[in-house]
């Protein structure tokens, strides 16, 4: 039986962490895994896009071969990444575009997925189901938390975790909201900027609650040292918040490729 519910909260040291990787199905970890399971149910093939270095394609490819139904994955130009290697082995179909990028990658995502009738997974798991199930994992963060520090990729989680902490507030008033709510989040951002898609699916004033700081290393960069008090971190995500922490704050993991 599949685990849909609350991941627990660690505490190693003097930081908090989420476990959100501890959820696993087909052999892949973390919220994009659980929303991509949702958005695959009835689905006839899945359809999807990502970087290179993305753990998205892998989640997808996973979950394709979980529940035996072909798979296409529209990827950058280039030589095949370990990523790349590990979603060819899993039986997915990789079609390779130059250039590679997002825009073209997603553009001939959805077009494929519509001639195909198959399931799009959309790129950065950008759909209200991540927002949803992201959201409810909120409602375990303790008191004793000082601050929230996630990476932002698509920015996706973050806007999840953002309506979390507004399901958590009394007036439910969209307008009043961030005032009701003490703890401050610090996003480090992963990637390209995502600013557009949070305006799109967060909490009207959400800047009012988020700092956002772009991680000094590149996307494609991972880090060497990528565990936290035993605890592996994705080396391109997760990984490049560890200078960031501070006593007291809550790492949000949202998930981590596989090893």
């Amino acid at each position: 039986m599949i685990d849909f519910e609350l991941t627990p909260i660690e505490k190693r040291n003097n930081i908090w962490l989420k476990r959100d990787d501890l959820f696993e199905i087909a052999g892949v970890c973390g919220g994009k895994a659980r929303t991509c399971w949702h958005l695959a149910q009835n689905a006839s093939g899945l359809v999807s896009a990502g970087a290179r270095e993305s753990p998205q394609a892998i989640i997808v490819a996973a979950i394709a071969k979980e529940l035996n139904i072909p798979c296409q994955i529209h990827m950058p130009w280039g030589e095949y990444s370990p990523e790349m290697e590990y979603v060819k082995n899993l039986g997915a179909e990789i079609i390779q575009h130059k250039p590679g990028y997002n825009n073209i990658l997603t553009s001939h995502a959805h077009k494929n997925a519509k001639k195909l009738g198959w399931t799009e997974i959309p790129f950065g798991m950008e759909c209200d189901e991540a927002i949803n199930q992201t959201r409810k994992q909120v409602k375990n963060i303790p008191g004793g938390v000082k601050r929230i520090v996630i990476p932002v990729g698509s920015g996706m989680s973050l806007a999840g975790l953002l309506w979390g902490l507004f399901d958590q507030t009394k007036s439910k008033n969209v307008l009043c909201y961030t005032q009701e709510i003490k703890i401050r989040i610090l996003g480090i951002v992963v990637g390209a900027n995502p600013v557009i898609r949070l305006n799109k699916y967060a909490p009207p004033l959400w800047y009012n609650l988020v700092e956002l700081k772009s991680s000094d290393l590149d996307y494609h960069q991972k880090v060497e040292n990528n565990q936290l008090e035993g605890v592996i971190l994705d080396p391109i995500y997760e990984a490049k918040c560890l200078e960031y922490l501070e006593a007291e704050d809550l790492l949000w993991i949202v998930g981590r490729r596989p090893q």
